[in-house]
């Protein structure tokens, strides 16, 4: 490994040879959540079909790396609040597109048998991200997320029922969590031995219900010396086979209100590197089943 964790980087050049770079795309789905997450500023849908939206991004990738590997990244909104067939019609999408993979967000409570099966009938190395957020009955509640942890079980449960790779979202600084509860997230998706993990700081975005909760003093973003413990001692209870696929976040800088030390990804990452060799921690160190 290159880093004391097990990254997306390394995963990509163990089982494929190279690195994979992302085409984001907007599949044009909605979200069945209302009301939304109290965080959730909602992107406007793109308004280019997805064969213009891939060759932009194909584009901007071959600029950088001619001869990239690239993957079909539906991350915007709820990608499997649809019908199977129109799920069964995006994967024929990236497929004729001509990704070498594909990667599909979404929700829980948006998996069923039917789009399982879908799914698992995909060409293509697959992934599907599964947000969770946080494993807290009560904060899912107050952020308004739309499910329970046992929802997300029931839909982790079908996919990997079939085999599908699934990489779990968690959110470190939701209102009224404290770091023990952050890391008990980190160890029960651990225990499910969860194949990746997106780990993100709670972003006060303008326009959002958690905007209002922050600006009336009734929300404090989580400090960066405190992201950087968490994420630490949540690597050390994570497995060591679980991919890293992101430490911290990417808000929309021209909407983000605070936490303002996440606009500044490298120190995120360096100060997480620095901690990591502070401690001599690695991951996995504290995991038990």
């Amino acid at each position: 490994m290159t880093k004391r964790y097990y990254s997306l980087f390394d995963y990509n050049n163990d089982k494929y040879g190279s690195r994979i770079y992302k085409a984001t795309l907007d599949a044009g789905f909605s979200c069945p959540n209302e009301p939304k997450c109290i965080y959730c500023s909602q992107t406007p849908k793109c308004g280019l079909s997805i064969y213009e939206q891939w060759e932009k991004e194909k584009n901007r990738i071959y600029a950088k790396a001619p001869n990239a590997k690239i993957c079909a990244y539906f991350g915007i909104r709820t990608n499997t609040f649809c019908s199977p067939s129109e799920l069964e019609g995006l994967l024929k999408t990236a497929e004729e597109l001509g990704a070498f993979s594909v990667s599909i967000a979404t929700r829980a409570d948006c998996i069923d048998e039917e789009k399982t099966e879908v799914l698992s009938n995909c060409t293509m190395p697959l992934t599907v991200e599964l947000g969770l957020q946080t494993v807290h009955d009560q904060t899912a509640k107050l952020i308004c997320r739309g499910h329970s942890f046992g929802d997300f079980l029931r839909g982790y449960e079908l996919l990997k029922k079939r085999g599908i790779r699934v990489c779990v979202h968690i959110i470190n600084g939701l209102p009224n969590e404290d770091i023990p509860m952050m890391l008990e997230t980190a160890r029960v998706i651990g225990k499910l031995r969860v194949d990746g993990v997106k780990i993100h700081s709670c972003h006060v975005m303008r326009g959002t219900r958690l905007a209002e909760l922050y600006e009336s003093g009734e929300y404090t973003p989580i400090t960066f010396e405190e992201y950087i413990e968490t994420v630490v001692r949540q690597l050390e209870v994570l497995p060591k086979e679980t991919v890293i696929e992101r430490l911290t976040g990417d808000g929309d800088k021209a909407l983000l209100i605070a936490p303002d030390w996440s606009r500044d990804k490298i120190a995120v990452l360096g100060g997480i590197d620095k901690k990591i060799a502070q401690l001599d921690a690695f991951q996995g160190k504290n995991f038990c089943i």
